[in-house]
């Protein structure tokens, strides 16, 4: 069993029965025998899904806002724009799905030589709680316009959320058994990913979790896309403009309470600009407002839970002890739910763990470099590659430093930001393989040689 708990105030909300082996095995099975129908449709039929999708979302943004912020705490406002963004890329691919999908000529003479994408099947999802919408919708879009079916493993603190999505993936109209989400334990995913009718996995979530899985997919040579941890680097030069970038970090790095991959982690600033940045970064975090994050107005809400926190904690005091200042916050916050202080450490060095390990949650880290250069060495000294943020006026310079840094993604004078048009995904820890975009789209495809030579007579 597994419970749904409010992390504002530690309620229990519902508690929900793993599936059985016998309920998995139909769900399997179901999802094979109509992933097999679905691949026949023409993609111009299976985006038409897509924009069912789009409409659900829409119709119930409110109500789903809501659950998410009852499960998870992320501030209601927030969960609203989660919702409309899920909508927006199911229609994206409603309509660029054909494009990318589209047979490929490569040369025509005597010869036909080309390429097309064919479906490889059922893929499992393993989901996050962070995001529990959008991060199953971005996936979700593009696998099945692709003609894949799915079957949704998602994060255990967020049940009500993924009933949620198989109840609006019904109302849709996805073809029964195509969709399916399964509350199982750990142990037992090894299980789904070894059998036979799963063909692929894509999971995000922690380092630790995709290495578990990468062995247990490769183990039976399945493919993956795994998008991990991240300590994105948020680099700020000495002729940025100070006011733009210390408003952009405080979004960068307390958006969903600080619990976001690709959330920036590690400010570096050169040591001439450094403590004026670090003034309006911490009046900036000053104006957050922190509460209940049902309340529109709320820029802070809980942590997602208990332990979380109090490893989040632990991190921050095992920095301090190794040379970082707290500037503000640094604590738990009394009270009910969990909640912890908008937090701004500076005094960050390599060897801490604000600078080595990932912050899950609302504290940013202050590191001085000496310049450009350092700043570089100092983003990439990191085990984990999925985004970065690079502030100056120079926009020459500016693309020579993204081209340096070991990410998947570099935003030049803004905030790392997922996009449906664009690929998303990193290197190093982070994982591998990319979602969103023509790539995400053909992940979960097999990109087969198509050649054709001339008929004879």
């Amino acid at each position: 069993m597994i419970g749904s708990i409010n992390p504002t105030n530690g309620a229990v909300l519902a508690e929900y029965d793993l599936h059985d082996p016998g309920e998995v095995d139909a769900a399997l099975n179901s999802a094979a025998i109509a992933q097999a129908a679905w691949r026949k449709k023409p993609v111009e039929k299976r985006v038409e899904l897509l924009s069912a999708m789009a409409r659900e979302l829409r119709a119930g943004k409110d109500h789903f806002a809501q659950l998410i912020t009852e499960e998870m705490g992320k501030p209601v406002t927030e969960a609203a724009g989660e919702i409309e963004k899920c909508a927006v890329t199911c229609e994206y691919y409603n309509e660029a799905a054909p494009r990318f999908l589209a047979e490929e000529t490569i040369a025509s003479n005597a010869t036909h030589s080309g390429v097309v994408f064919d479906p490889l099947g059922v893929v499992l999802a393993i989901m996050p709680w962070n995001y529990p919408f959008w991060q199953f919708f971005r996936f979700a879009a593009p696998a099945l316009a692709a003609g894949n079916g799915v079957i949704l493993k998602h994060a255990s603190n967020v049940p009500a959320c993924a009933e949620a999505i198989e109840a609006l993936m019904t109302r849709a109209g996805c073809p029964e058994g195509l969709m399916r989400n399964l509350r199982v334990s750990v142990p037992k995913v090894a299980d789904l990913i070894a059998d036979d009718r799963i063909a692929a996995v894509t999971l995000t979530g922690s380092t630790e979790v995709g290495q578990t899985v990468a062995a247990q997919a490769g183990a039976s040579l399945k493919k993956q896309v795994l998008e991990l941890g991240g300590s994105d680097p948020f680099i700020v030069l000495a002729d940025a403009d100070l006011g733009a970038a210390a408003e952009t970090a405080v979004k960068a790095r307390f958006i969903n309470v600080g619990q976001s991959c690709v959330n920036a982690k590690r400010f570096i600033v050169e040591k001439s600009v450094a403590e004026e940045f670090t003034k309006l970064f911490a009046a900036g975090i000053a104006r957050l407002k922190v509460g209940n994050p049902m309340d529109a107005e709320t820029q802070i809400g809980p942590m997602a839970r208990a332990n979380l926190r109090a490893e989040l904690h632990d991190q921050v005091e095992r920095s301090v002890a190794a040379g970082a200042r707290i500037v503000m916050g640094g604590a738990p916050i009394d009270g009910p739910g969990y909640f912890y202080a908008p937090t701004l450490l500076d005094k960050v060095t390599p060897g801490q763990a604000a600078f080595g390990e990932e912050l899950f949650g609302p504290v940013a880290s202050i590191i001085e470099a000496a310049d450009a250069q350092e700043a570089v060495m100092l983003a990439n000294a990191s085990e984990f590659g999925l985004g970065a943020a690079v502030w100056t006026r120079d926009l020459g310079r500016a693309r020579d430093i993204a081209r340096a840094i070991d990410a998947g993604a570099v935003f030049i004078n803004g905030m790392v930001a997922s996009d449906a048009r664009l690929p998303f995904g990193g290197i190093k820890k982070s994982g591998y393989g990319r979602e969103l975009g023509s790539y995400g789209i053909r992940e979960f495809t097999n990109i087969k040689t198509l050649w054709i030579g001339p008929a004879k007579a």
